[in-house]
């Protein structure tokens, strides 16, 4: 028996697992980061994918996952697999019955509704994803870091940015002072510099990571002013350099993702700041 065998019990069940990796991800080697990073964003691939398939999506080889399986206690990568299956068939799935439903009666569809009904079913599981995900007293100690700071910056480009940007606008009509980082005139590392440690961030980066949206993080942060962020894995930038994060993952439809999970949990996020605020 190894050694790694003799010290390591494989975890039982994914949630398990998921924990186990976060845990470990500042120590392993470059390329078991990779599968990990993979694993986790995408963890219905690792469930019905091949080995092959699955190293070719997460650009390692097959051997590859072998050995990311064997940190973790399992004999091959088929044990480790098994969990991610057993997460399918435990996840309440009430939308997906639907889903099925409507695929079965897509047929008598027009297009467009059939268009129209795949992105009501793909925001139904976003949302219930991120139900489940978020934890209270993580969101509650979120909400009353930005509720104390003086300035609260929004950081977020890209798909991000209409997030931030509805956020500003909320902030506006609640009476919260904001600064939304984005500016037509290019002046947002002006506007950060004006930051202080009595002021926070919220940082919003999906992948692809906005390189920009990541660096502004990190800056305010190595100056002491704390950020919180919305993002979606473990391994985002954002993650390392705040102070409190919170992963969603959008589900898509034909490839296409919406943002009704983060746009929910930022509406949730503003009003909790606000009503906090109010109450002093």
């Amino acid at each position: 028996m190894s050694e790694i065998t003799a010290k390591i019990t494989p975890p039982q069940d994914f949630d398990t697992l998921r924990a186990a990796i976060l845990e470990r991800k500042g120590e392993l080697p470059k390329r078991l980061t990779q599968v990990a990073a993979y694993a986790l964003d995408n963890p219905d691939e690792i469930a019905f994918g091949t080995a092959a398939s699955i190293a070719q999506s997460a650009d390692v080889q097959p051997s590859t996952l072998v050995r990311f399986a064997q940190q973790f206690g399992f004999d091959g990568f088929s044990g480790l697999q098994l969990l991610f299956r057993a997460r399918l068939r435990e996840r309440t799935s009430s939308y997906e019955e639907r889903l099925r439903a409507l695929e079965q009666d897509g047929a008598a569809l027009a297009e467009s509704t059939t268009i129209f009904n795949g992105f009501i079913a793909a925001a139904h599981r976003s949302v219930d994803a991120i139900a489940a995900a978020v934890e209270p007293d993580a969101f509650e100690r979120a909400v009353t870091l930005l509720a104390n700071a003086a300035t609260i910056y929004l950081i977020a480009k890209r798909r991000s940015y209409p997030i931030s940007s509805y956020m500003a606008y909320a902030f506006g009509k609640l009476k919260v002072r904001c600064q939304l980082v984005g500016t037509s005139a290019g002046i947002d590392d002006d506007l950060l510099a004006m930051a202080t440690p009595d002021d926070a961030a919220f940082a919003i980066s999906f992948s692809p990571y906005a390189s920009e949206s990541a660096a502004q993080a990190r800056t305010l942060a190595a100056r002491g002013i704390p950020v919180v962020s919305l993002t979606d894995s473990a391994f985002s930038p954002l993650a390392e350099c705040s102070r409190e994060w919170f992963e969603v993952v959008e589900a898509d439809h034909a490839g296409f993702r919406s943002l009704s999970a983060s746009m929910a949990f930022a509406m949730a996020l503003t009003v909790s700041i606000a009503e906090k605020r109010r109450r002093g």
